[in-house]
């Protein structure tokens, strides 16, 4: 095992070959990998391999991946990112509930290798914040107009769907998602996504749940 404990991603799917080639790949750039195949294994192995970043199937047997992802999240809030992956649970509710448990991304069989460790990369390189003000600070910064189009695509909405509510362009609303993008300092819409709804979450029920 490497030395770094900055390295070490846990990779959880009861599916041996999905486990299996995505441990291939982040091993082939340079990240440790420890491979389980059920949730109930998850917290034992983070106190033991204190990993940088988890990555849960959402289906697993015994206890789903929401389930694990709420625990690991009460007993070691944001020490490490969260990705959910799924083959079935794919639908936007299915990511919005990942999302409002803790996750910080969630991505969908069958994942592309160069997308898995672009992801990796991005949140293994964001500033993991102790508290909740960092995440209020980015979320202030955006327009009215770009705090619109987060909230629509927080509702599942895609490009051209949220053009036709708004009377927009498709390609003006590309470009403020790239500004949302930007200015939460995030890779994708999907992480913007679960930056919004965590907030809300924290916001309803007084927690601190930080992204």
């Amino acid at each position: 095992m490497s030395e770094h404990v900055s390295e070490v991603v846990l990779v959880v799917d009861d599916d041996e070959g999905f486990r299996a080639l995505v441990a291939e790949v982040l091993e082939s750039v340079g990240y440790t990998t420890v491979q389980l195949d059920s949730g109930s294994e998850v917290a034992a192995a983070v106190e033991e391999h204190h990993p940088a970043l988890v990555l849960l199937d959402v289906q697993l047997p015994g206890r789903n991946g929401y389930e694990v992802c709420r625990e690991l999240r009460d007993v070691h809030g944001n020490a490490f990112p969260i990705v959910f992956v799924s083959g079935e649970r794919v639908e936007s509710l299915d990511r919005s509930a990942g999302f409002l448990v803790g996750g910080d991304d969630y991505l969908v069989k069958p994942v592309e290798p160069g997308e898995l460790i672009a992801r990796v990369r991005r949140l293994l390189e964001w500033p993991r914040a102790n508290g909740n003000s960092a995440r209020e600070t980015r979320l202030d910064t955006l327009t009215p107009r770009e705090h619109e189009i987060l909230d629509l695509l927080t509702e599942g909405y895609g490009q051209d769907e949220i053009a036709q509510k708004l009377v927009i362009s498709p390609k003006t609303v590309a470009t403020h998602i790239q500004r949302v993008l930007g200015k939460l300092q995030v890779g994708t819409r999907a992480q913007a996504v679960a930056l919004a709804l965590r907030s809300e979450r924290a916001e309803v029920t007084g927690h601190v749940l930080v992204c």
